[in-house]
């Protein structure tokens, strides 16, 4: 069971920290936690991103199957986060969109790519019980 002071961890290859730190942090809003020759560590939405000095990033942008990101509960949030990319003018790969139109797993969604081509999906449930 996840203690409330647990956090997840994701790593990342970037091909330049300071174009990652660009991006996370006066892009998205991440918070700077420490910062090495070899990688940087970012509370990302409350969780640990590392963003680690690689020369093997993905070559292209693919949303599948390897991506990132945040499910959001307050459909609030996600509509902060979406003004936030547009006015920040950050690298929209699709949406924002409306998936599973009808169904039980309907939620908006928007993909982004980082300066790496990682990818990340920041997305919001009708049902904020199918964030899971």
């Amino acid at each position: 069971m996840r203690n409330p002071h647990d956090v997840a961890h994701f790593a990342v290859p970037a091909r330049d920290l300071d174009e990652a730190y660009t991006f996370y942090v006066t892009g998205l809003g991440a918070k700077l936690a420490r910062r090495y020759a070899d990688r940087i560590t970012l509370d990302f939405f409350g969780d640990q991103l590392v963003c680690h000095l690689s020369t093997d990033v993905p070559e292209t942008i693919k949303t599948y199957p390897r991506h990132f990101g945040i499910s959001f509960a307050d459909p609030a949030d996600f509509d902060r986060l979406v003004r936030l990319i547009e006015y920040r003018k950050l690298k929209v790969v699709h949406g924002p969109t409306l998936r599973f139109e009808g169904t039980a797993e309907e939620h908006r969604t928007i993909f982004l790519a980082d300066p790496s081509n990682n990818v990340l999906e920041f997305k919001c449930y009708v049902d904020p019980r199918l964030q899971y």
